[in-house]
């Protein structure tokens, strides 16, 4: 049975004893609502809860186990050599046999491995089936002992509420954990990755080809890994795009804020902001199709040499895309200046301009640095438009004319190659996305920093 029939099953569970509840709650009252402690909803509300949780934890904790369960009945029936053998080559013939039970096609198949693939589809149906019991069990103990306990002096709404709580609580938790969960598995690959290749190869190195990194060279790893040609593509591309995006977002924000009627915001906003959400494959094609040939066209015509991939191209229209980060954030900071600012500079004389340059705009000064720094963080992690209109090339090169490449580029093609998981040419992908999580955690600090500080003295 499946996992999606068995939770729709103890979710009718659940909503048996919420009906059932209610009723025995005007039951035990004696037909007069008035005397429960909660309202009738409540009882039944409590006991669905229970039963819900019960059996959701029932299956949650059950599939963790499994795992392992299936995972130990698959290698029982491996011959010796292959499950006491190599720890890779185990995990592959495991997969393997997983995949031939679920429908899947595997290109390697032992004559060994048909044992384990019946053992292992006897035991998936056994332990599905004992999922499906146990599961429905649960839910209807839960349910069942809450449902016994219905009285008129039951705080019911109490209890519901506490569960909420505590479910608005696990809500709350799961960001910090994924968070925690991603930091902690870059950080455990990206030691691993420093215990092959030196720290000074990696920061200091100014050559970039892990590929054939240690193939009929001397010095194996060194020089192979340096990081800086990457790390000066990702900086030079968003310093780029904040060119671009910096004066037209701020221009607008004050454009929409002080100059704009109420009916060309209403509808100019809302246009500006549809930037956002247009996907970043859409910028990589109109930069690789549209862009990039004109900036190309337009450098011939005045004698320059300029690629139609390269960090111009990949900058301007990065720049285009982060224009709503810094005009709609900007905008909603400037709206919120007291008014009380601006009717005192204009009571004192001062012109329209002036106000905008002299009071309004070192008032929201703060929260302006916010938004470009959150703008930046964005330009630093972005992919797709690098791949599609700067390349993949490596290049130390001052010129933006020529063809770069960025931090997070490097990052997809590492993982995306047919080398061994524990490689160094793979473990290096995590270290790469260590050092931007550093840098990106770093300018969303000081943002929020910069924020907090200063927010309060225009409160």
């Amino acid at each position: 049975m499946s996992v999606s029939i068995l939770l729709l099953l103890v979710l009718g569970i659940s909503i048996v004893f919420y009906v059932l509840g209610g009723r025995r709650a005007i039951k035990t009252a004696g037909g007069d609502g008035r005397t429960l402690h909660s309202r009738p909803t409540y009882y039944g509300m409590y006991s669905a809860l229970w039963a819900a949780i019960l059996g959701v934890v029932v299956i949650v904790l059950w599939r963790i186990g499994q795992t392992f369960f299936l995972d130990s009945t698959i290698i029982d029936a491996l011959p010796d050599d292959i499950a006491n053998g190599d720890a890779n080559q185990l995990r592959l013939v495991i997969s393997t046999v997983k995949s031939l039970v679920s429908g899947g096609v595997a290109s390697q198949i032992q004559p060994y491995m048909n044992p384990a693939v019946e053992a292992y589809r006897s035991a998936l149906h056994l332990t599905s089936w004992a999922l499906a019991a146990a599961a429905l069990v649960a839910a209807a103990f839960g349910g069942g002992i809450i449902f016994a306990r219905i009285n008129p002096e039951m705080r019911a709404r109490n209890e519901v509420e506490r569960i909420a709580r505590y479910g608005l609580i696990a809500c709350a938790s799961v960001a910090i954990l994924t968070t925690a969960g991603i930091v902690l598995s870059m950080l455990f690959e990206t030691i691993h990755f420093f215990k092959v290749v030196p720290l000074s190869n990696f920061f200091l190195g100014t050559e970039w080809d892990p590929r054939f990194s240690s193939a009929g060279r001397d010095g194996g790893d060194a020089g192979q890994f340096g990081m800086i040609p990457l790390m000066a593509g990702t900086m030079y591309v968003a310093f780029v795009a904040m060119l671009v995006a910096v004066p037209i977002g701020l221009l607008a924000a004050m454009y929409l804020s002080e100059y704009a009627s109420p009916m060309f915001r209403s509808f100019a906003k809302p246009m500006l902001e549809i930037l956002a959400g247009i996907p970043t494959v859409v910028y990589g094609f109109f930069a690789l199709v549209t862009v990039g040939p004109f900036l190309r066209d337009t450098g011939t015509m005045f004698g320059l040499d300029v690629d139609a991939r390269s960090v111009l191209t990949a900058g301007i229209v990065m720049g285009i895309m982060i224009i709503p980060f810094i005009s709609s954030l900007s905008d909603d900071i400037i709206t919120q200046v007291p008014r009380s600012l601006r009717e005192g500079s204009l009571g004192l004389g001062a012109t329209k301009s002036e106000t905008i340059r002299k009071v309004i705009f070192p008032a929201a000064l703060p929260g302006i640095v916010g938004s470009i720094l959150l703008a930046a963080s964005r330009a630093i992690g972005e992919t797709m438009i690098v791949v599609m209109a700067a390349g993949v090339a490596a290049n130390l090169s001052g010129n933006p004319f020529e063809p770069m490449t960025t931090v997070t580029v490097k990052i997809v093609n590492q993982l995306t190659g047919d080398n061994e998981f524990t490689s160094p040419q793979t473990l290096v992908a995590f270290a790469l996305g260590m050092t931007l999580f550093v840098i990106t955690l770093g300018l969303n600090i000081f943002a929020l920093h910069i924020v907090r500080k200063y927010r309060e003295q225009y409160d």
